[in-house]
């Protein structure tokens, strides 16, 4: 078990930067997922920790050595990547004990650890075959037990998962969790599944452009996130995302206005352009929001597309004259994406009206994304039914 810690960590490839100026301090046994969209940088801090990538500036720290320059074998690390390297002449027990019996391993202790990583991943009926008999999911496991077996400070995985069947994905996130709770090890994890990221993590690291986001507790990063990218890639589907202008008490937009407690909100006036954030399910129909005790005044729609899902139904609205082109990403100024119970009479082209939830909007800076709130009322206070400015003592 050990810390890892990036201190001001730099990757140039000619013109490009990779990963560009990366604090990142990752707890001792701390489970860490690396997330962003696809050439974010992730993987390249995951190959820079492991020592196949040297930086361009900056210093690596595993535990309480510094090993910017070490090769991957003296850092005390095992690794898992997505692109699996098996020996294709040596059978799974071979493979799986290979590190150990470089090592010169017991023959006993070796077959203890690969009994308990095999079973871990659902091997153990397999040890003797070999890699061209088995399926790319299967292979992937080989390559999780081989380094489950190594038992190192940290454990480094980039997309292990990636090859897997829906339902052992599941499988192996629950067995991850347990196998970190066990062994009380460092892993750092780079994923795009936000699932993935939300259900095993103890923090998410959000990267893009090769800059650190954001770093913290999944509900963190999904309830308050830190800048306009954080909120937009955490969530799926997305946050709507509304541009206005702020007044005198209220927040402005093209299709309909959102009253707030100016006393909640510092560093915006009148005049500023704010974007305003809303996650789906905190979008109601009006006949729903009895209980909402800080609704806006409501908002009328049109919807266009229903998606059941099973659990819920996302309703994608249309705002006053907005058009027909709907996706999952973050609605425009004229659409809007609700989820609604699964059993909701609402149809395709129904006309409906939508409040907000007051205490679940997000305002961000228009010129920087930065965040500047979180909820537009005091909880503690305010008319709780018509979605007024909360009322405050002179």
């Amino acid at each position: 078990m050990a810390q890892v810690k990036l201190e001001h960590v730099t990757k140039r490839y000619d013109d490009v930067t990779a990963v560009d100026d990366m604090n990142l301090n990752i707890r001792d046994g701390e489970f860490v997922c690396l997330v962003g969209p696809s050439g974010c940088g992730k993987s390249t801090t995951m190959e820079t920790i492991a020592g196949l990538t040297i930086p361009t500036e900056g210093e690596v720290w595993i535990g309480d050595r510094e090993v910017t320059n070490l090769p991957p074998k003296d850092r005390g690390i095992a690794m898992v990547f997505q692109n699996i390297a098996l020996f294709p002449h040596m059978d799974v027990y071979d493979n799986i004990s290979f590190g150990l019996r470089l090592r010169d391993y017991p023959k006993d202790e070796i077959d203890k650890r690969v009994e308990r990583a095999s079973d871990i991943v659902q091997l153990e009926e397999m040890l003797e075959r070999m890699p061209d008999e088995m399926s790319g999911g299967q292979r992937q496991r080989v390559a999780i037990a081989r380094a489950i077996v190594r038992q190192p400070d940290v454990f480094l995985m980039d997309e292990p998962l990636a090859n897997l069947d829906a339902k052992l994905r599941v499988h192996m996130r629950t067995e991850l969790q347990r196998l970190h709770k066990e062994l009380d090890t460092t892993i750092v994890y780079v994923t795009h599944d936000q699932a993935e990221a939300m259900t095993m993590s103890d923090r998410i690291a959000v990267i893009d452009g090769g800059e650190l986001q954001q770093i913290d507790p999944p509900l963190v990063c999904y309830n308050e996130p830190a800048n306009l990218f954080v909120a937009g890639f955490i969530g799926s589907p997305s946050m709507n995302f509304v541009n206005g202008t702020v007044t005198d008490g209220q927040i402005e937009s093209k299709n309909f206005s959102v009253a707030f407690d100016p006393a909640m909100v510092d560093g915006i006036g009148p005049g500023d352009d704010v974007t305003v954030g809303i996650r789906p399910e905190d979008v109601y129909p009006v006949d729903e929001s009895g209980g909402l005790a800080h609704p806006t005044a409501e908002i009328h729609a049109r919807s266009d597309v229903l998606e059941p899902m099973g659990d819920e139904i996302f309703a994608y609205l249309l705002l006053g004259d907005g058009d027909t082109s709907m996706s999952q990403e973050a609605a425009t100024d004229d659409q809007l994406l609700m989820s609604i119970e699964p059993d909701s009479n609402m149809q395709e082209e129904d006309d409906v009206s939508v409040v907000l939830d007051r205490r679940k909007i997000h305002l961000f800076d228009d010129a920087t994304g930065d965040a500047i709130t979180h909820g537009l009322v005091d909880v503690t206070g305010g008319d709780e039914s018509t979605g007024a400015p909360a009322e405050t003592d002179d």
